[in-house]
């Protein structure tokens, strides 16, 4: 199932998708939350950041992602509706 959302299609709601086109942000995301839905941009475009924890994972990156954590907590919490949700799913 693909939406088509403002001329873009995602493969369906509250999946995220890589946007390497886009001069500013890494990811995009149809998000639905009930009947509200919303096109969420997030992420820095080339940053290197911490990705899904690895084996053997160095202590600056696992400092660097409890930085992330930690600094957008309030706004992560805020559920599917906010980029910081997304950028903490995708990203980190």
């Amino acid at each position: 199932m693909s939406v088509e959302y403002r001329g873009e299609t995602f493969a369906g709601y509250n999946k995220p998708k890589r946007t390497p086109d886009h001069p500013k942000k890494s990811h995009a995301v149809l998000a639905k939350e009930g009947s509200k839905i919303k096109l969420i941009r997030f992420g820095e475009q080339g940053a290197k950041t911490a990705g899904k924890p690895k084996a053997g994972e160095s202590d600056k990156m696992k400092k660097k992602r409890a930085s992330f954590k930690a600094r957008h907590g309030k706004n992560i919490a805020k559920g599917k509706m906010s980029a910081a949700y997304w950028a903490n799913k995708a990203k980190w």
